[in-house]
């Protein structure tokens, strides 16, 4: 597009948006396991009317927009007695889990350079099973990434591979809470016992469970402990745009005390401009979705966070016991919450999700890894838990559909593709992706050939090929 010479109508901005959107996943419909945390009309209301009042205020300067500071401050001591932390329990607002994640490590590196000086190059311990966030703030902020394993059975982190893995260069150790992929909480009390016995930082990423879970135990169902109770955990994040239904793009990121957040802020004074100071990642701050929050959490309050946790658990449990009565599925593990993941020995995963994609469900793919096998991941939302029984009535119908056809074959694929990987041409990625159907920016319907394809190469080597789509993908 150019900017026009003449500016549109409201009509026509408006009419353009409307058929933009309708090639998106229709989240409305409520037929959507991703992505999307629906908790309602009425509520999405109250969240989106907030937004809207607090579209163009900025939380960069507290002083000019006093509101945002209370506003924060409510939020995000909210959050903190939920999560059952005391008064000395400090947080701030972030635009999500991501930033939430780079500011812990960002702070674990600092309180390194101050108190442990002699760390050249600090390292952080985390499962497998964590969040793609740590490898990024790693890469953002020069950390080192130590992987270790979890148990196969149970998808938990392995606490005595992380003991093993710690050397003087360890700053961070990491739990999830629950780990995203197959929905479990790692053994958070004995990960966090180890960072302290080794005078460590710990960090609790309950960026999707968080909310949920507190309200859980709350409600009297077993959750197992992973909160500020948990001696020896130093920071927890926790989103407010997943399970706590708020708007897009709200979390907390909270520390054990204000001695430790100090190391999380930002501050300049070295250019002719004003003084800058900055609590979290970003500058100019929005005050739409810290409102839109705030909002959210006083409309619902414990009793109607109750009801939607009810029923979405509800919901997942129905489904869960619905995929193991299908015999060639299995669900991964026993989850937590109301993440889980399903897998097969017997059918090709990434097929199954392109035949229950193409029935109208919103549902993830995941690569298998040592360990863990291919499968497709659910995060089951309010709006979607409605749609429970249909969802297993099209999964059993799709399981029959893919053993019904014909399985994929990479082979006429693969052996091109391994050639090109090793043949150095400076075209190599715009050929390869023109190999798998992936031209022109675009994507085939059916991905099970590229994902099984994906899943074959060296975890480098299906990076920068992803890096090279993307590159390509945006203008």
């Amino acid at each position: 597009m150019y900017l026009p010479e003449k500016g549109k109508t409201r009509a026509e901005i408006f009419e353009f948006l409307k058929i933009a959107r309708s090639y998106d996943a229709r989240w409305e419909e409520g037929r959507i396991y991703a992505y999307v945390y629906d908790p309602g009309k009425d509520v999405m209301e109250v969240g989106k009317q907030a937004f809207v009042a607090y579209m163009v205020e900025n939380g960069l300067d507290p002083t000019a927009f006093p509101s945002l500071l209370k506003l924060e401050s409510d939020v995000t001591r909210a959050v903190i007695h939920l999560l059952r932390g005391g008064e000395q329990v400090v947080g701030s607002v972030t635009t999500g889990g991501t930033e939430s994640i780079l500011m812990a490590v960002k702070t674990a590196r600092d309180w390194a350079r101050f108190t442990r000086p002699e760390i050249q190059a600090p390292e952080m311990i985390v499962c497998q099973t964590a969040h793609h966030a740590f490898h990024k703030a790693a890469q953002y902020f020069g950390l080192k990434v130590v992987i270790t394993a979890f148990d196969p059975q149970t998808f938990r982190a392995d606490v005595d591979a992380m003991r093993a893995a710690i050397t003087p260069n360890t700053v961070l150790l990491v739990g999830s809470a629950p780990a995203y992929p197959q929905g479990v909480v790692d053994p958070i009390p004995e990960i966090a016992a180890l960072a302290q016995e080794r005078g460590l930082l710990c960090h609790v990423d309950a960026c999707v469970g968080g909310i949920h879970l507190s309200i859980m135990r709350k409600m009297g169902r077993s959750v197992p402990p992973f909160d500020w109770t948990v001696p020896g955990v130093t920071s927890i994040s926790t989103d407010l745009h997943k399970f706590g239904y708020c708007p897009k793009q709200a979390s907390v990121i909270m520390y054990r005390d204000k001695a430790l957040r100090r190391f999380q802020m930002f501050t300049s004074t070295k250019t002719t401009g004003y003084t800058l100071v900055n609590p979290t990642m970003l500058s100019s701050r929005s005050g739409g979705p810290l409102a839109g929050a705030w909002a959210v959490l006083n409309y619902l309050g414990e009793e109607g966070y109750m009801r939607l946790v009810s029923e979405v658990m509800q919901a997942a449990e129905r489904m869960m016991d619905g995929v193991r009565s299908i015999p060639e599925l299995r669900v991964m593990g026993q989850p937590d919450m109301c993440l889980f993941a399903i897998t097969s020995d017997s059918l090709n995963m990434f097929q199954l999700t392109d035949a229950m994609v193409a029935k109208g469900w919103t549902v993830q793919s995941q690569f298998g890894k040592p360990g863990a096998p291919r499968n497709m991941h659910i995060s089951v939302q309010y709006s979607a838990a409605r749609h429970a029984d249909d969802f297993v009535a099209a999964l059993r119908q799709s399981v029959e559909e893919v053993k019904l056809a014909p399985p994929i074959d990479v082979s006429a694929v693969l052996g091109p593709l391994n050639e090109l990987l090793a043949s150095g041409d400076p075209q190599i990625f715009e050929n390869a992706m023109a190999l798998v159907g992936m031209q022109d920016g675009k994507l085939p319907t059916e991905l099970a050939l590229i994902n099984t394809l994906l899943e074959a190469m060296p975890d480098d080597i299906q990076a920068q090929f992803l890096i090279e789509f993307f590159n390509n993908l945006y203008a």
